[in-house]
């Protein structure tokens, strides 16, 4: 018969876990005013032809709204993934080639997200 104790050692520490849990709470709460944003901008454009479009994201207040959520969802994605890597992969390979994977996946969305909007933005 094992005690709780006995069954917990071995497995690691949760040293970065009070970090993920905080930042993955600060990119939630941020997200709502950001997403709330994007909405509004979205909404504005039902309807709207290509040059409204491009005329609307290329204004650097609105630009500047869209680089700043594509930042934080991909920042959120990434840490959220983290955690169910951390939870649902066990073998060490595996969780660091998913490690990997996850961060080069999150930071190419976030470049080509926001490298697109700063096209627009700059006169592209």
């Amino acid at each position: 018969m094992r005690t709780p104790l006995a069954k917990a050692r071995g497995r690691g520490s949760a040293k970065e876990g009070t970090g993920h849990f905080i930042q993955q709470r600060i990119t939630a709460f941020a997200n709502i005013p950001l997403v709330l944003a994007f909405l509004l901008i979205l909404a504005s454009l039902v309807g709207a032809d290509y040059q409204t479009a491009h005329d609307r994201i290329a204004n650097p207040f609105i630009a500047a709204i869209l680089i700043g959520l594509t930042f934080n969802l991909s920042l959120h994605m990434r840490i959220g993934m983290e955690s169910v890597i951390e939870d649902y992969i066990h073998h060490e390979g595996v969780k660091v080639l998913s490690y990997l994977a996850n961060t080069l996946f999150t930071y190419a969305m976030a470049i080509l997200g926001i490298l697109s909007i700063l096209i627009i933005a700059l006169g592209g």
